[in-house]
C-alpha cells in the first residue's frame, strides 16, 4: 500500500474501492452500506470522533454517558513499552494500543509464560502504525498514541469475551452481530435482531442452517438500550459492548467496520444498511 500513501483520500478510496468492488465509487449519490461509509470518511468530520475512537480518552465520554461502571477497569497507562512495570500487574491482563485494532495487542492470561521482550516490541510496532493512512479512516489520524492495560476478561459460561457488535444508525440499532470462537483463529459472525432471530445478513448467517441459533445473554436487552443512547446523533456507528457473566462492559466506538470494504455482506443487506444512513443532513453542510 506504500505506493498510494501520498495520494489524497478521495482519490484512493476510489481507487481502492475499484478494486475491492469491481465497480466505481459513487460520491455524488451513494447507496449502498459500503459506499456510504466512503462518503462519510470524507465528509462527516466531527473533530469528536477522534475522541470517540481513542481507547483511552473515550473511557470518560462514556462514564458521563451511561456511568463508570460499564467500563473495563483500567490498570495502566504508558507512552512507552519500558514504562511498563510488569512484574507489578496481575498475573492476567490486556495491553493494547489506544489508536488501533490489534496491531501490538497482547492478551496475557498466564504471566509466567510471558515473553516480555517480545511484547515490548510488538506494542513499539503498534505505536508506530499510523491507522489512518492504511485505508483513510480519519480520526485516528490525530489521536495521541499511548498503551493501556486492562483487566482480563472472561464470561464464566462461554470461557472466552464474547463480542456483540451493535450496528446503529442515529440511535436506531438494526442488528447485533456475534463474534464467535474468536481464540480459534476462525471467528464466526452471526447477525441478530432484537427478538434474536437469525438475520441471513452474510455469507455464513445465509448458509446456516433452518433453525440456527446460539445463546442469548440475559442482559441482551440492556445492551441494546445502550447502543442506542450511544448512537444517537450519529449517522452510523457500531457500538461494540461485551457481555461477562451478565454484566455489560463497553468495548469500542467504530465508524467504519471493515473500513466500508465488506465483501461478506450480501448485497440486500448492503442496500438495506445504506438505505439507512441519512447524509442529506450532512451534505447540506458540506
Amino acid at each position: 500500500m506504500g505506493m498510494y500513501n501520498k495520494l489524497d483520500d478521495e482519490t484512493f478510496l476510489k481507487k481502492y474501492y475499484q478494486c475491492i468492488f469491481h465497480k466505481e465509487l459513487n460520491l455524488q449519490t451513494p447507496k449502498t452500506f459500503n459506499a456510504k461509509l466512503q462518503w462519510l470518511k470524507l465528509y462527516d468530520r466531527r473533530p469528536e470522533y477522534t475522541m470517540m475512537v481513542d481507547k483511552y480518552r473515550v473511557r470518560d465520554y462514556i462514564a458521563k454517558k451511561i456511568g463508570r461502571e460499564y467500563l473495563i477497569p483500567l490498570l495502566g497507562v504508558w507512552d512507552d513499552p519500558d514504562e511498563i512495570d510488569f512484574d507489578s500487574l496481575p498475573q492476567q491482563f490486556v495491553l493494547k494500543c489506544n489508536h488501533n485494532s490489534g496491531l501490538g495487542m497482547c492478551i496475557c492470561r498466564d504471566k509466567s509464560k510471558l515473553d516480555v521482550k517480545k511484547v515490548k516490541a510488538d506494542l513499539r510496532k503498534g505505536l508506530q502504525q499510523d491507522y489512518y493512512i492504511t485505508f483513510r479512516e480519519w480520526p485516528y489520524r490525530d489521536v495521541p498514541r499511548k498503551i493501556i492495560c486492562e483487566k482480563y476478561m472472561e464470561d464464566n459460561s462461554t470461557a472466552e469475551l464474547v463480542d456483540y457488535k451493535f450496528f446503529c444508525f442515529d440511535g436506531r440499532v438494526d442488528c447485533v452481530m456475534v463474534c464467535l470462537d474468536r481464540s480459534s483463529g476462525n471467528t464466526k459472525f452471526y447477525f441478530f435482531d432484537r427478538a434474536w432471530n437469525l438475520l441471513r445478513y452474510n455469507i455464513r448467517g445465509k448458509e446456516a442452517p433452518e433453525n440456527f441459533t446460539i445463546p442469548k445473554p440475559s442482559n441482551m436487552e440492556e445492551m441494546f438500550e445502550i447502543a442506542e443512547k450511544l448512537s444517537k446523533g450519529l449517522p452510523f456507528a457500531r457500538i461494540d459492548l461485551y457481555s461477562v457473566s451478565g454484566r455489560t462492559y463497553f468495548g469500542e466506538i467504530t465508524f467504519f467496520p471493515d473500513s466500508g470494504f465488506d465483501v461478506n455482506l450480501l448485497l440486500e443487506t448492503d442496500r438495506h444498511w445504506g438505505e439507512m444512513i441519512s447524509i442529506s443532513k450532512i451534505n447540506s453542510e458540506v
